[in-house]
């Protein structure tokens, strides 16, 4: 098997969870292999994402780790394998790969929960309005790059459209509501997309009011992706050098503890629903 010269974040976050398992029985890597009768390099190179594993294999390294937590290890073993193609990987090498390691987290989330305070959720960004925001720029994109990563933003809205549709939670601050990227009518129609999608079942956008005040986070951009098992969930924060990732167990739940304040002074859906409604309504 050839190793992967850029292991997605996914394929990272899988060996990651393994070296986890391995250091909570106290055991080095080269010990490791040689209980599961493989070279002395191979667990090292599948704890960095570089080679992957068979289930059989996976299931035996859990055992030879003394995990017998079933609901991880089955998770894991989803991950195993060759990695399958989605539709994000059309991008390939033509965006950014932090955007592709968003999208592959998103397609197999079990929860998706996100804060916002000067952006709209990408998951719900009107083609203008994405168009827009890549305009801003600087230096200027290539006018082909700014339509594939619309294109790419535009895609990434299956994963609440299609049916039963992952569980949204979207915490958007006031002034990312009264921002008007790409202009009065752009903004408007953005607006009135965010209402069309706050009504999915599987959807709820909650509005953090400037009279909130202050609260955990704010400026920030980020993503708390559930995954199969709790162990296993991963938080996409924005940066201006792009994607930064954590999945360490403090991080996640500080995170988790974050979110919840943020949640407890956001506005409730209908409430939210009436205020962006308002907003809209001034344009």
């Amino acid at each position: 098997m050839a190793p992967r010269q850029a292991p997605t974040i996914r394929q990272r976050r899988f060996g990651a969870e393994l070296r986890r398992l391995r250091e909570a029985v106290g055991m080095s890597a080269p010990v490791a292999a040689e209980q599961l009768g493989a070279d002395r390099t191979m667990i090292s190179n599948i704890e960095s994402g570089r080679f992957g594993i068979s289930e059989e294999r996976l299931r035996r390294l859990a055992s030879i780790y003394e995990c017998d937590d079933d609901e991880l290890i089955d998770a894991l073993a989803s991950m195993t394998g060759g990695r399958s193609k989605g539709w994000w990987d059309e991008y390939r090498g033509k965006i950014p790969p932090d955007f592709l390691d968003v999208a592959e987290l998103e397609h197999h989330a079990t929860g998706l929960r996100t804060l916002q305070t000067a952006h709209i959720p990408g998951l719900f960004q009107t083609e203008d309005h994405a168009r827009a925001l890549f305009d801003l720029y600087v230096p200027a994109l290539p006018r082909l790059e700014v339509e594939l990563r619309v294109a790419h933003r535009l895609a990434r809205h299956v994963v609440v459209a299609t049916r039963p549709g992952v569980a949204y939670v979207g915490l958007v601050h006031e002034a990312a509501l009264r921002l008007r990227t790409g202009g009065r009518q752009v903004a408007k129609s953005q607006l009135n997309r965010l209402l069309e999608e706050s009504e999915r079942p599987n959807v709820r956008l909650l509005v953090i009011p400037f009279t909130a005040g202050g609260f955990p986070m704010a400026g920030d951009t980020m993503m708390y992706v559930s995954g199969a098992s709790p162990h296993l969930d991963t938080v996409e924060v924005d940066s201006p050098m792009g994607a930064v990732f954590f999945d360490s167990r403090t991080q996640l739940a500080n995170f988790r503890r974050r979110l919840d304040l943020v949640e407890q002074v956001a506005l409730n859906p209908n409430k939210s629903r009436d205020l962006i409604l308002e907003i809209a309504g001034e344009l």
